[in-house]
């Protein structure tokens, strides 16, 4: 701190003395937004999680094989934000589960967020309620904010669960924001767990091979 005091020198204004402050901060010096965090992935294997079957670990990264299915949390959360880091192949199809209760299917039982490379030609002709994003079958993302990095690179999806309030993030970019206790289905099918209010986070394999890394869940009151 004295070595910092020193550059304060009378000249400065309160205006360049704060600029000069905050840049001689360490990069990591506000640790409290980094608290309360749980890693749901230790880039080792796959402990804390069942129903791992087509599912692998290799050089810290989770891979969802063609033959990876329903792989579940052991734990449940309730409220929460989850944040995970998602890389395609051409077409691939995954999901998010959410509020799940450990068997049936989560897109119904519980809810889906859609992680999905619709880029592909194979989805031309998607429902609204399947883009990248969406709630599956009841909220559709906003698909002119649904930016990809290139194929082969890393993308970032955060999700925020809070009551009936849904917040889905791809790439910095809010795709969705939504009260699902005010929305009806879309997909003309009955979503029960659109009103649970907690359950397993599950990832969802669709025959296609996706990675994942940093996955991590912040619980909230």
């Amino acid at each position: 701190m004295m070595a910092m005091r020193k550059l304060f020198t009378p000249w400065m204004t309160p205006v360049v003395a704060a600029l000069v402050a905050v840049s001689l901060a360490p990069a990591h010096a506000d640790e409290a937004s980094d608290e309360g965090w749980i890693d749901l992935f230790n880039g080792e294997d796959l402990s804390g999680w069942f129903g791992t079957e087509g599912y692998k670990v290799e050089d810290g990264i989770l891979i969802c094989t063609p033959q990876g299915k329903l792989m579940r949390t052991d734990e449940q959360f309730d409220n929460f934000v989850i944040e995970l880091e998602v890389k395609f192949t051409p077409g691939a199809n995954n999901g998010l589960g959410i509020r799940d209760p450990g068997e049936g299917n989560p897109a119904f039982d519980g809810m889906e967020i859609q992680i999905l490379d619709n880029n592909h030609e194979k989805y031309a002709n998607l429902s609204n309620y399947q883009y990248h994003g969406s709630v599956y079958g009841i909220v559709p993302a906003d698909v002119e904010k649904t930016e990809y990095k290139p194929m082969g690179e890393w993308n970032s999806m955060r999700v925020t669960a809070n009551g009936p309030h849904i917040k889905v993030e791809f790439n910095g970019e809010v795709i969705v924001d939504a009260d699902i206790s005010e929305v009806e289905p879309l997909s003309g099918h009955a979503h029960p767990g659109q009103h649970r209010e907690g359950g397993h986070i599950v990832l969802m394999g669709h025959n296609d091979h996706v990675e994942f890394r940093s996955i991590r869940l912040k619980p909230l009151e």
